[in-house]
C-alpha cells in the first residue's frame, strides 16, 4: 500500500510541475511593478490559464494529503 501511495504522490508531483509551468506569467515580477500597474493585476484568467489554475490547485490539494498519509503510515 506504501509502495502505491509513493508512486501516485510521484506522479501527482509530475503532473503539478507541469501544470504550474504551463501556465502564463501573470506579470514582469520587479520590473513592472514601476511603471505598468495594470500588468501586476490584470483581470481574470480565461481559456487554457483557467483550467490550468484549477488544475494547480486540485493536484496540489491531493499532493498534500497524499504526502501526509504517507508520513502517518511511516511513523
Amino acid at each position: 500500500m506504501l509502495t502505491i501511495l509513493m508512486i501516485m504522490d510521484a506522479l501527482v508531483c509530475i503532473v503539478l510541475i507541469a501544470a504550474i509551468l504551463g501556465q502564463e506569467a501573470k506579470s514582469a515580477g520587479m520590473g513592472g511593478m514601476g511603471g505598468g500597474a495594470d500588468t501586476v493585476f490584470s483581470g481574470k484568467a480565461r481559456g487554457m490559464d483557467a483550467l490550468l489554475a484549477r488544475v494547480t490547485v486540485v493536484f496540489a490539494v491531493l499532493f498534500a494529503v497524499i504526502t501526509i498519509v504517507i508520513a502517518r503510515m511511516t511513523n
